[in-house]
C-alpha cells in the first residue's frame, strides 16, 4: 500500500550540526500525524523538507509514491500553516482565503464557491470582510488554515500553529483542528513540542530526539509501552528503577533486585533471564497511596515509605515518597473530596503499591533522561543536579519539559530528606 508521505534514510546537516540522522518512516493517507520532540530534535527541519524549503543531504521524500525530493515548493501538492499565520494585513479575510485560487487563475464562480465553503467550515461567514487586525488570534489561525486548504492540497503541513495562543484558546483550537481534519479528510502533518497537543489529536506520533527517530506509534502505545527512557520521561512523567533479574517467579513474571530498595515483581515481557540488567518505567498514576496498609496481593508490589513532597494540582495531588534510597512519585486523582477527611501531609508514613504489570521494561536507557522527570527543588535557588555519568549512558540531556520548579532527577539516590516541619512547610499542599 502506497504511503501518503515516505521518508527514506533522510539526513540533513547545517554546518557541523546534524539536524537529521538517517530518518525513515511513512505516514498513512488521511492520518493526523504528529512530529513530536524538544527544541533542536529535527522535527521542523523534516517538515520543511516535505514543503521543499530545505533539501536533504542524503535520502529522499516520496508523496503518494512520487519522489518529490528535488521538486520546487510551488510544484508540490502541499500547503503550510505557519506559527505566525502570515496573513496579508491589507486584504480582507475573504481575499486572504481566495488568494491561492486567484494566483492559480481559477474562475470567479469557483473562487466564490470555495471561499464560502471554507468560511462556513471555519464558522466565520459573518466576518468575511474584516481585516486580520480586527479578529482574535484563534480566528486568525482558522483563516490561515482555510487559506492553506483552498487549493485542496494532498497534505497540510502545520508548523506549531497553536504556539502563539494562550492556554484556553489553544485547547479550543486543538479540538477545532481535529474537527477540520475529519471534515476535509486529507493528511495532516503536525509539528509540536507539546506532548498534550500531540496526544490529544494524533492518529500516530513520531518522537524525535537528537535528529533520530526515537519511537513511532499511537498515543497509547507511546505512553503505555515506551521503548526508551527518553520517550517514557518526555511523554508524561515516570519513575525509573534499575536492577537485575533475581528470580523467574513464573513464565511471565520476574523478581527484580535493586540497589538500596526492596525486591519488586515485574511482568517480564522482554523475556530477560536471571542476572540480566533491567530498566523499569512506572507511571506515577499507576501507583496507589494510603496511610492504611492494604490487603496483601501476590500480584502487587507493596512498600512502606515517608512523604517528603506534595504538590496539589486541583484534579489530582502529586506526592514524592521516600522508600529506602529512592524517591518515588505518586499521583492520586481526586474522584471525590470530603472536607472532614484528614489529608496526607509532609512526613506522613504511608503505603504505596502497584500491580506487577504496571512496571514496563525499557529497551534503551540513559541516565540523563532522569532530568526530564518532574520533581520539586528542596530549597530556593538550588540549581539542577545534572545526571552523572555511568555505565548506562552519559549523553547530553534533552531540554527540560517539566514545570519551572522541577529541577532534580526523580528516583535517584540523593541526599536524605529534610525535616519539612522545621521550616514552616508542614501544611503545604494539604490535599486528598
Amino acid at each position: 500500500m502506497v504511503k501518503s508521505i515516505e521518508f527514506e534514510n533522510v539526513s540533513k546537516a547545517f554546518g557541523t550540526f546534524q539536524a537529521l540522522k538517517d530518518v525513515s518512516f511513512g505516514v498513512e493517507a488521511g492520518e493526523f500525524f504528529s512530529l513530536l520532540g524538544p527544541s533542536g530534535c529535527g522535527k521542523t527541519t523534516l517538515l520543511r523538507i516535505v514543503a521543499g524549503f530545505e533539501r536533504p543531504d542524503t535520502g529522499r521524500v516520496l508523496l503518494d509514491g512520487q519522489d518529490i525530493t528535488h521538486l520546487p515548493p510551488h510544484k508540490r501538492p502541499v500547503n503550510t500553516v505557519f506559527q505566525n499565520y502570515a496573513l496579508f494585513p491589507h486584504l480582507t479575510l475573504w481575499e486572504n482565503i481566495a488568494f491561492g485560487l486567484r494566483v492559480a487563475g481559477r474562475p470567479a464562480r469557483e473562487i466564490r464557491q470555495e471561499v464560502e465553503r471554507l468560511l462556513h467550515l471555519i464558522q466565520m461567514d459573518d466576518q468575511a470582510h474584516k481585516k486580520p487586525d480586527q479578529i482574535s488570534g484563534g480566528q486568525k489561525q482558522r483563516v490561515a488554515i482555510a487559506r492553506a486548504l483552498i487549493n485542496k492540497p494532498r497534505v497540510l503541513l502545520l508548523d506549531e500553529p497553536l504556539a502563539a495562543l494562550d492556554l484556553k484558546l489553544r485547547q479550543k483550537m486543538l479540538l477545532e483542528l481535529d474537527l477540520m481534519h475529519d471534515e476535509v479528510g486529507i493528511t495532516f502533518l503536525f509539528v509540536t513540542h507539546d506532548q498534550t497537543e500531540a496526544m490529544a489529536v494524533s492518529d500516530r506520533i513520531a518522537v524525535l530526539h537528537n535528529g533520530k527517530l526515537e519511537q513511532l506509534g499511537t498515543p497509547m502505545q507511546l505512553y503505555e509501552a515506551p521503548r526508551s527512557s527518553f520517550v517514557a520521561a518526555f511523554i508524561g512523567d515516570t519513575n525509573f528503577l534499575d536492577g537485575r533479574v533475581a528470580e523467574m517467579v513464573s513464565n511471565d513474571y520476574s523478581s527484580i533486585m535493586l540497589a538500596d530498595f526492596p525486591r519488586i515483581l515485574c511482568f517480564n515481557d522482554k523475556q530477560l533471564r536471571v542476572g540480566d540488567l533491567v530498566h523499569l518505567s512506572i507511571r506515577p498514576e499507576k501507583i496507589r497511596i494510603s496511610r492504611e496498609k492494604p490487603e496483601p496481593n501476590p500480584q502487587f508490589n507493596l512498600l512502606q515509605g515517608t512523604v517528603e513532597g506534595i504538590v496539589y494540582k486541583g484534579d489530582h495531588t502529586k506526592y514524592w515518597v521516600r522508600i529506602a534510597g529512592h524517591r518515588i512519585a505518586v499521583v492520586q486523582q481526586h474522584s471525590r473530596f470530603v472536607l472532614d477527611d484528614k489529608p496526607i501531609v509532609w512526613d506522613d508514613p504511608v503505603w504505596v503499591w502497584w500491580h506487577a504489570d504496571d512496571g514496563f521494561m525499557l529497551e534503551r536507557y540513559s541516565v540523563s533522561d532522569e532530568e526530564l522527570t518532574e520533581v520539586p527543588v528542596e530549597k530556593l535557588g538550588e540549581p539542577s543536579t545534572g545526571a552523572e555519568e555511568g555505565e548506562l549512558g552519559d549523553e547530553e540531556a534533552p531540554a527540560d519539559q517539566s514545570e519551572a520548579w522541577s529541577e532534580k532527577e526523580l528516583g535517584s539516590k540523593d541526599k536524605a530528606p529534610k525535616d519539612k516541619a522545621s521550616n514552616g512547610n508542614a501544611s503545604k499542599g494539604d490535599a486528598l
